[in-house]
């Protein structure tokens, strides 16, 4: 780290918020303008399960349920 941060290790603290998130999920930071659309996890979400079933299929989706799909069912 750079000498101009002067970083002040004594004021740290751990992560509060680490231990929330599941090994399986993926943490996305939305922009301002899409978090004022998106507020929940959940319509987020729904967006991009939508979106997933307009995209065409892939050689290595034909024939198997995407991960999307398992979780609902």
């Amino acid at each position: 780290m750079r000498s101009e941060y002067s970083f002040d290790y004594r004021k740290s603290r751990p992560n509060r918020f680490a231990g929330r998130i599941d090994k399986n999920r993926v943490v996305v930071v939305l922009d301002s303008d899409i978090s004022q659309v998106f507020t929940t996890p959940e319509s987020v979400n729904a967006a991009l399960r939508a979106l997933i079933t307009t995209m065409p299929k892939t050689k290595s989706q034909k024939g198997r349920k995407s991960a999307a799909v398992k979780e609902r069912a």
